[in-house]
């Protein structure tokens, strides 16, 4: 099957200065690159949305490659919490806007870039006239109102959204490009129920899987201005960082899905949920699992988090792979239709057990997780590296 071919999203400009030329060297010896390229990043105009850690990682090449025009919004600032990802920012910065944090980077590397900071907070009522002064979105924001928001207003406005998000050990980056292909809402018709998600400040992040991530963003906007390569259009690229592994997920339009046609109250569409599974509270799965007829259990957790502590007999997947194969309609490993699902702290067992529902899968979840059955019963649980 061959490769589709996409036209260069940019006109080039009309010529570029001997600096320019000068910084651009090593990138216009690129097989099948050239001049045309090159000025074709001049005179594109690139949208971050969000200038955290995909942000910071992702618009410092921007500027190398030679976009001529980025434009960064956030509303946030930068904290002593955020240093140890976003590495563009400074200690020095601290309590700055990261927008003007980012932009003063961006300048330090190329003065003759032109960053435009939105400091706000992007919305129903400015996403459009916003997104309508550039040529394509680059959105690295870490909620998911902004994702559905952003996706859409690209869609009104008919630029190509190039999609990031991290979270532990695990990214993902896609092209949403309604002209060409499917979007976000097509690989995620419905937001996750508010809670089932922990944030980065909950569950935490790898740093180095920022700037991974965030440099494969840049990249696909280099290759959709400049029409080089084949952009993630109607993929998904899911990296694990703890395996040194990467997939490409293919999905397609959903026939079902209803038109975009204006933006919305993105906060409200994603403050509804799906109705809660039923718990198994520590104590009665203690029980369950000394009686005869033990129920199945399923840690949807990491590899290091099994490894550190877990229910023995235990089905292991964890939940981005459990995510990534439903989203991309891809047939699960053969499971009962009767599971107990477990996490650390139940959030991730929740998710677990509404995508496993809408299977016909009989779930019922563990609040306070596997931490909390060892409470009870230790000699229940077992430890690989305690055995090392």
């Amino acid at each position: 099957m061959s490769e589709r071919v996409f036209e260069p999203l940019v006109a080039p400009a009309e010529a570029l200065s001997d600096q320019q030329l000068a910084r651009a060297q090593r990138q216009l010896a690129l097989p099948g690159f050239g001049l045309e390229s090159q000025r074709r990043l001049a005179a594109a105009r690139v949208l971050v949305l969000g200038a955290g850690g995909l942000g910071s990682a992702s618009i410092p090449y921007l500027v190398g490659s030679g976009v001529g025009t980025i434009g960064i919004i956030d509303d946030d600032v930068v904290e002593l919490s955020n240093l140890h990802r976003q590495v563009t920012h400074t200690t020095e910065r601290i309590g700055m806007a990261k927008t003007a944090s980012l932009a003063a980077a961006a300048r330090a590397l190329d003065p003759g870039v032109n960053i435009i900071e939105h400091t706000l907070r992007v919305d129903s009522s400015n996403a459009l006239q916003i997104f309508s002064q550039y040529d394509l979105v680059i959105d690295g924001s870490d909620n998911f109102p902004t994702r559905y928001l952003s996706n859409d207003a690209a869609q009104l406005t008919g630029i190509p959204l190039i999609w990031g998000s991290i979270l532990q050990h695990h990214g993902q980056v896609s092209v949403a490009w309604h002209e060409h292909g499917p979007g976000y809402r097509d690989l995620f018709p419905v937001p996750p129920a508010p809670g089932t998600i922990p944030d980065c400040a909950a569950g935490g992040v790898l740093p180095g899987l920022c700037g991974t991530i965030g440099s494969l963003l840049a990249t696909e906007a280099m290759k959709l201005i400049t029409g080089i390569g084949t952009p993630l259009v109607g993929k998904v690229l899911v990296y694990d960082a703890l395996a040194a592994s990467t997939r490409t997920l293919e999905f397609s339009r959903d026939p079902s899905a209803e038109p975009i046609t204006e933006l919305i109250d993105y906060e409200l569409f994603c403050a509804g949920s799906l109705p809660e599974p039923e718990q198994l509270v520590p104590e009665d799965l203690v029980a369950a699992l000394r009686s005869d007829d033990p129920p199945v259990l399923l840690d949807v957790r990491n590899q290091d988090e099994r490894d550190e502590l877990s229910i023995p007999g235990s089905i292991f997947l964890p939940l981005p792979q459990l995510e990534a194969a439903i989203d991309a309609g891809q047939d699960l490993p053969q499971l009962p239709q009767t599971l107990t699902i477990y996490c650390a702290k139940g959030p991730r067992a929740i998710r677990a057990a509404q995508l496993l529902a809408r299977r016909g899968v009989k779930t019922t979840y563990v609040p306070g997780g596997v931490p909390a059955v060892a409470a009870l019963a230790p000699e229940l649980t077992i430890s690989k590296r305690g055995m090392n």
